[in-house]
């Protein structure tokens, strides 16, 4: 039986999103499914500002329903992308902060960042549990925001990783904190410093991965999922209430890092700002090839 798509119930209230598209899906309980678009101008599927502060709006919006509008029960985010869940931060946004050397306004987008996963992985989980989709690569931020789920599905093909190191920078948007609580300080240390690309099932015997999945059945995996969690969704909701008041994120520490991160992006190399320069362009490259194919 097919699930029945209904518009998402406070739609109006949010400006016209250009990044985010969201839909209400009935199955055996009511399940938003987030859906992040390209970046129309560079079509990259990246974190940019005006991303970050859409993802923000939409989550204050769950946040803050009134009681006879409830958030829903189950939240997904997956990506329009076929390759990547995310590119992670907006490399052309950092490169051009450093290259104004405008400290303010890198500060300003790494703060943004910061408090949406705060705000994602805080107040929402209160009444919604947050699914992951992973049906590609999720690299740097965009690897923060899936670990930051409840519940991370990953079809077999994707992968995983933090390449921030190899222009000198790190992950500052959570990844310490969030690895940390699975496999401990020191293992997170590595993972984020060693360029390594992980296979989704190497992160599942990691236990970073809670599902791995056929490629083409993330979204069946997802619905099924759900159909068993709300079995006993009040029981299962108040242990993940338990678990996160446990493991809840710092924003001290966060905004400590969030400062380191900054000062060391304004002071990377020549040799790391070309780097830099040329994952945008390599970037830039995987983002025209689909385009370019189809006009073959």
């Amino acid at each position: 039986m097919s699930p029945v798509v209904v518009p998402h119930p406070q739609r109006a209230s949010l400006r016209p999103p250009s990044r985010l598209a969201t839909e209400v899906r009935r199955l055996q309980s009511e399940t938003l499914w987030i859906t992040l678009g390209k970046d129309a101008a560079t079509g990259l599927q990246n974190f940019t500002p005006e991303l970050v502060r859409e993802f923000r709006g939409l989550v204050d919006e769950l946040g803050n329903r009134p009681a006879h509008a409830p958030a829903p029960a189950y939240a997904v985010v997956q990506s329009s992308d076929a390759d990547y869940f995310s590119m992670g931060g907006d490399l052309r946004f950092f490169r051009d902060c450093i290259q104004r050397r405008d400290a303010s306004a890198l500060r300003d987008y790494s703060m943004r960042c910061l408090d949406l996963l705060l705000s994602w992985s805080g107040h929402i989980k209160e009444t919604t549990t947050s699914i992951a989709l992973v049906q590609g690569r999720a690299l740097g931020g965009g690897f923060e925001m899936a670990l930051s789920t409840d519940y991370l599905i990953a079809e077999e093909h994707s992968s995983f990783g933090f390449p921030e190191i190899m222009f000198g920078l790190f992950p500052c948007t959570g990844a310490m904190g969030l690895l940390s609580s699975r496999i401990g300080p020191r293992r997170a240390e590595r993972m984020m410093t060693n360029k390594k690309v992980y296979g989704a099932a190497e992160l599942f015997e990691m236990g970073l991965v809670d599902e791995i999945c056929p490629t083409g059945q993330g979204e069946l995996a997802v619905e099924r999922f759900v159909a068993n969690h709300c079995q006993r969704q009040k029981a299962r909701l108040k242990v993940q209430q338990s678990r996160c008041r446990h493991e809840r994120l710092d924003r001290a520490e966060g905004v400590r890092i969030v400062d380191d991160w900054v000062e060391t992006a304004m002071r990377l190399s020549a040799d790391e700002l070309r780097t830099m320069d040329m994952l945008i362009m390599m970037q830039a490259r995987e983002a025209a090839a689909p385009a370019e194919r189809a006009a073959a």
